[in-house]
This record gives structure tokens, C-alpha cells and sequence, in this order.
């Protein structure tokens, strides 16, 4: 499964899910507004929002098999 979420943390995010190989900061914002678009566009192309991030200053995407 791919995730995509917003932190102003991503070190911490990256750790929280296990440091996964593939965990990538994929953009960085300067408004939410543009980060909140950029969550549903990646929701759009078939990713699962993960909600654990605070903030929004960073996108960032990453997989778990299952």
C-alpha cells in the first residue's frame, strides 16, 4: 500500500513507520493550501492519506507490503 502525508517532522514520520526504504519527502510548501492540493492529487493517483504528520511544510510518500 503507498501513503502520502504532510509533516513539518519527516525524520520523525520516517521513523515512526519503521524507516521504510522507499519513504521519500517528495515536495516542500510554503502554504497549506498548496500542500492540501498536492495531498489529493496524490489520493487521485491511487495513494492512501496517512494522517500521522503535524503540520504541512513537507509532502512525503512511502509503501508497506501487507
Amino acid at each position: 500500500m503507498r501513503y502520502a502525508g504532510l509533516t513539518d517532522e519527516p525524520e520523525r514520520i520516517k521513523r515512526e513507520r519503521g524507516n521504510p526504504g522507499d519513504f521519500k519527502v517528495m515536495q516542500q510548501f510554503t502554504s497549506e493550501a498548496a500542500a492540501r492540493q498536492w495531498v489529493r492529487r496524490m489520493m487521485n493517483q491511487g495513494c492512501e492519506q496517512d494522517s500521522g504528520g503535524k503540520g504541512w511544510k513537507y509532502g512525503y510518500t512511502f509503501s508497506i507490503r501487507r
